[in-house]
Parts: structure tokens; C-alpha cells; sequence
């Protein structure tokens, strides 16, 4: 996600080769980071064949840690498919997301999935007519008017921020 593929390829090929049989490395993290990659490369359909199988693993904490779960592959699935231009699928994956604070926490995930959420529905209102359009059109705007109050003390030079304002103005 930080854009560094040669560093994060290099993780993988590692991570891969010294926990062959870890249920979360080979299941979740690899595959979530494998189609990270997949986006980055402007290749939505490879990212969702690396997280064809959601399960409710996604949904599991680490294992004898005082942690929470970002639930990144599931966060990376809708962002697959919003770059694929199916709108209703990437909408579910991030609502998976909403719907599941508690396992969240404060990862960054909890907050952008507002934010595909809402890109989600303007990509269905423009794809769908007349009701469906319009109410795809509502949950959007509501959508973004949360990403934006979650990011209101935020610096306003955000380009993620900047670019969430400029998307709400234009649905409008």
C-alpha cells in the first residue's frame, strides 16, 4: 500500500518460504499482500483471484496476541473490485468492514472502508438508472459525509482527504 513493490515482493517471497504452514501468513496475509501488488499493477482481476476464497478466517485475531485484525483482505477484495468496476461487490466487502468495529479497532482500514463504501455506491449510481441510481446516489453521499466527519480534525492537505471532498462536491 505504500507503493514500495520490490520491498514488499521480497517480504513475500520470505515470509512465504520461512512459514510455509502458518494457517494466517499463507491464507491471509500473503494473498492480501500478493493482490495489494495485483492493484498496484492496474490488474483488478489477478487481486481477486489471489482472495477468491473469504472465509470467516478473515475474521480471526492473532493468536495469543493483544491484538485486533485490520481485516486487510477483505478491505483489499473491495478495492478490487471497485477498480473492476463492480460496484454492488465492493460495496459488500466494505460493509463487512463496518459491520465489524469491534474486530477493526483503530486500523486504518475501519476509516477508508467509509471511503470505499462510498466510492462503491457513486460507481453503482452512475452504472444503474433511474431508483436504483438514485438510491445508490443516497448511500454514497451518506457514506462520504462519515469518511469526512471521521477526518474532520484532519490535516487538510490530505491528498486521500482532498480527494474524498472533490468526489463528495461532484456528487452532489
Amino acid at each position: 500500500m505504500a507503493g514500495d513493490a520490490p520491498r514488499a515482493e521480497s517480504l513475500v517471497q520470505d515470509l512465504n518460504k520461512r512459514f510455509p504452514l502458518d494457517t494466517q501468513v499463507q491464507s491471509l496475509w500473503l494473498p492480501a499482500v500478493r493482490a495489494q501488488l495485483a492493484l498496484n499493477r492496474k490488474n483488478p482481476v489477478r487481486a481477486l483471484n489471489e482472495l477468491r476464497a473469504p472465509g470467516q478466517l478473515e475474521f480471526g485475531l492473532i493468536q495469543f496476541a493483544n491484538s485486533v485484525s485490520c481485516l486487510f483482505p477483505i478491505y483489499v477484495r473491495g478495492q478490487a473490485y471497485l477498480a473492476a468496476g463492480q460496484g454492488q461487490q465492493s460495496a459488500a466487502e466494505f460493509e463487512k468492514i463496518l459491520e465489524n468495529k469491534g474486530i477493526v479497532g483503530n486500523c486504518c482500514t475501519g476509516a477508508l472502508a467509509h471511503l470505499g463504501l462510498a466510492r462503491a455506491n457513486a460507481l453503482e449510481s452512475s452504472s444503474s438508472q433511474g431508483a436504483d441510481a438514485d438510491a445508490a446516489r443516497v448511500r454514497a453521499l451518506a457514506a462520504y459525509k462519515s469518511f469526512l466527519m471521521l477526518w474532520k480534525d484532519a490535516d487538510q492537505d490530505i491528498p486521500i482527504l482532498k480527494r474524498a471532498k472533490a468526489e463528495f462536491e461532484k456528487l452532489h
